[in-house]
């Protein structure tokens, strides 16, 4: 009985294989004839939805291991989790077809900003418009933007000012440093959240592991841990095959780069930005705050530095350093969450301000 209710449950899971299935025994067919509009939107759309319910479902079983383990580890296990998500989705459009040194820089610029304006803004108006006011350990946040703030300036900012030209590869030894030392320090933020600062990562007066009926959970964290392997497998295989209807928009038909980075990003951010937002209408503002903070943090402490070690590996150039528009509205942005996140309460004003730069982010990736 117990089988047949997680076959109940799981069933997207044989969607995933089976998809994995075709694509494995028939490519050619499948990846011919992109230059049809209709078959290039079928492509993509069947890709593009398969990978993201997987990915839901990664993060979904994710969630129940936090279930289990409390915070702040179970949301270090979503973290990782989406991070490994969004290094194999930009790692394969990166190494497939000619190269486009800034498919990385646009992806996980993108991230942020879908992250800190698009998700926290909505999480932020919704559970405002249902609680009025929500609080949260502003020590958390402030060990969070500690680390965000440098390492993004560094990485995105920086670039753009160097020696070097602002639209060309980072120097060797400038990746290096940045490589070592964005590895280093987020190392020792996972040693301080898990061991000595655990307390920064959860609710005031709450303990860390906190009975949820709302997320209570039908299987023990085995069997979650070996379902979110079971649905991280089609994810790897099937976003090498998305990198080519990807790779075709942006060279053969020439739309603008930032728009590969955009899907690769709401591909990335949206499972794990669904759960947070639903934890913030729960009135789990801590929760929400953990899983973007660290989603950010992972991204620039430990997406860039891995793109650049697979970039080196593999004679693939990553361009980082921001520009125009981009540069203005990062900064504005870490601007902002320092405003936001200087108070131990929120309410619905902050996030509106946050959805208004979402909007003007999405503008000006499809402005010409």
């Amino acid at each position: 009985m117990e089988w047949r209710s997680l076959a109940r449950t799981e069933w997207f899971l044989l969607v995933s294989l089976v998809t994995c299935l075709v694509f494995l025994a028939i490519p050619e067919v499948l990846l011919s004839g992109l230059e049809s509009r209709g078959w290039l939107v079928v492509v993509f759309a069947w890709l593009f939805l398969v990978i993201l319910g997987s990915a839901v479902a990664v993060v979904r079983h994710a969630e129940h291991l936090a279930h289990h383990l409390g915070e702040p580890r179970g949301t270090l296990i979503l973290t990782l989790a989406v991070t490994s998500i969004e290094v194999m989705s930009v790692s394969a459009v990166m190494l497939h077809g000619a190269n486009n040194p800034t498919l990385a820089r646009d992806t996980l610029f993108s991230v942020t900003m879908i992250v800190l304006n698009g998700m926290v803004g909505l999480s932020l108006l919704l559970g405002g418009l249902k609680h009025s006011e929500q609080s949260y350990n502003l020590q958390g946040a402030n060990a969070y933007l500690g680390l965000i703030i440098p390492l993004g300036v560094l990485s995105m900012v920086l670039p753009s000012f160097t020696r070097d030209a602002a639209d060309l590869p980072l120097r060797f030894s400038h990746q290096l440093f940045l490589a070592i030392f964005a590895l280093l320090l987020y190392a020792t933020f996972l040693f301080l959240q898990t061991r000595r600062l655990k307390g920064y990562f959860v609710s005031d007066g709450m303990p860390s592991h906190v009975e949820a009926p709302t997320r209570a959970t039908s299987h023990g964290p085995l069997a979650s841990a070996l379902l979110l392997i079971a649905y991280m497998l089609p994810v790897v295989f099937l976003v090498d095959r998305l990198a080519v209807p990807v790779d075709y928009v942006v060279e053969t038909l020439g739309a603008p780069a930032a728009i590969g980075g955009l899907a690769m990003a709401m591909l990335v951010a949206m499972p794990e930005g669904m759960g947070a937002i639903r934890a913030a209408n729960r009135n789990e503002l801590q929760r929400a705050v953990n899983v973007f903070m660290g989603s950010v943090l992972s991204t620039i402490g430990l997406t860039i530095p891995t793109i650049l070690i697979i970039g080196g590996l593999t004679d693939h150039p990553v361009t980082l350093g921001l520009r125009h528009t981009d540069l203005v509205l990062f900064v504005l942005t870490l601007f902002l969450c320092v405003v936001t996140f200087s108070s131990r309460r929120t309410h619905l004003l902050q996030g509106a301000v946050h959805l208004m730069l979402f909007a003007c982010f999405i503008f000006f990736v499809f402005a010409p």
